[in-house]
């Protein structure tokens, strides 16, 4: 019983269409000048197909026809397969070539984000280095070392380097400046601290990439912070060398 419905439906769709055809062709015959207990009629082949068409156009044999939007979909669909189709013949090896080229541009791709990081979304501004609330260099130390003991290098990179401006600025070789640029600060303590002037840019970068760029920090770059924040402390700046041998110099002098 379940599957007589839709064969019924087929045959009900049938015979209103067949029935159509008959009561168009009757039409063409009394058109024509006959009727239906007379010998056939011979009728050109333009009226027969007008009255077919008119026929058929009625809305009761399209009641199960495809929605516009079905319709669009079979056509989207059978696109694809026709694309999928060429490209799979013109791939070495068929579909399977074509799966395997597939899968090779995905991993490229993979690669290149985890490479790159998150893609920025446009002009960003520079990474400023401090919020509005000052903290000493032992603060920032402190709140880089409780990140780094729970694994978030992120945050640790930051308050690393954080720390590393803030004893500059309390040991008088930076100038308390709102706003500056960890870029800035870097340049700017490289004169002072020449020795350390490709560490501070390095620096500077991985405070960059971490805030800005869309980059993971990892334990290695933490490290590489920390270590510097330990020997910045012990580094004399230059122009005290040159104060020293000057006075030097002079008492030699005398």
């Amino acid at each position: 019983m379940g599957g007589a419905g839709p064969a019924a439906t087929g045959s009900g769709v049938g015979g209103r269409v067949v029935g159509g055809l008959l009561r168009a062709a009757d039409t063409v015959v009394l058109a024509a000048g006959g009727s239906g207990d007379e010998p056939p009629v011979t009728v050109p082949r333009d009226p027969a197909r007008e009255a077919a068409r008119r026929e058929l156009a009625k809305r009761m044999y399209h009641e199960n026809d495809p929605s516009l939007i079905q319709r669009a979909l079979d056509a989207f669909w059978d696109w694809v397969g026709r694309l999928l189709g060429t490209a799979a013949s013109a791939t070495p090896g068929g579909g399977v070539g074509l799966a395997v080229v597939v899968l090779v541009v995905v991993a490229v791709l993979a690669a290149l984000w985890w490479r790159l990081g998150t893609p920025r979304r446009g002009p960003l501004a520079a990474a400023v280095l401090f919020d509005d609330r000052p903290r000493s260099a032992a603060e920032h130390r402190a709140a880089a070392d409780a990140h780094a003991a729970q694994g978030h290098w992120n945050q640790a990179v930051q308050e690393r380097m954080r720390a590393i401006v803030r004893a500059l600025e309390e040991r008088a070789l930076l100038d308390v400046r709102p706003g500056r640029t960890a870029d800035e600060a870097a340049a700017e303590a490289g004169r002072s601290l020449p020795a350390h002037t490709d560490r501070l840019r390095a620096a500077a970068r991985e405070f960059d990439d971490v805030t800005y760029g869309g980059r993971s920090a990892s334990k290695q770059s933490y490290d590489r912070l920390a270590g510097l924040d330990r020997d910045l402390e012990h580094t004399r700046p230059a122009h005290a060398h040159t104060a020293t041998a000057h006075g030097t110099h002079q008492g030699a002098a005398r």
